[in-house]
């Protein structure tokens, strides 16, 4: 079982930077495939950014690409999604996940969803 809580989140302009925290754990957390996903009010939740075991290869959604960043650390058994130049568009509830497999596009990720989430964090982005 995996546990994950997310922080980091809040209101902040168009063009700002904010940077997410999610925590995991056992300290197995090495062996899972983590990921970022949001879900904007009257929306269905869409993939974000994934990351798998090492950190050696990533994902994003287009619409994010070039401006959130997904890293990991191991030993702190954490998750991080930078987000820079945000959009009102952005607007949404973040969540983490894991899941022992890691995949490409959202495609894959609403083929095969992630196994453990978190409860979410709030974003807002005014403009």
């Amino acid at each position: 079982q995996v546990q994950l809580v997310e922080s980091g989140g809040g209101l902040v302009q168009a063009g700002a930077s904010l940077r997410l925290s999610c925590a995991a754990s056992p300290h197995t957390f090495s062996s899972y495939a983590a990921g970022w996903f949001r879900q904007a009010p009257g929306k269905e939740r869409e993939f974000v950014a994934a990351i798998n075991r090492s950190g050696g290869s990533t994902d994003y959604a287009d619409s994010v690409k070039g401006r959130f960043t997904i890293s990991r650390d191991n030993v702190q058994n954490m998750v991080f999604l930078q987000m820079d130049s945000l959009k009102p568009e952005d607007t949404a509830v973040y969540f983490c996940a894991a899941d022992s497999t890691f995949g490409y596009g959202a495609s894959w990720y609403q083929a095969y969803p992630m196994t453990y989430w978190g409860k979410g964090t709030l974003v807002t982005v005014s403009s």
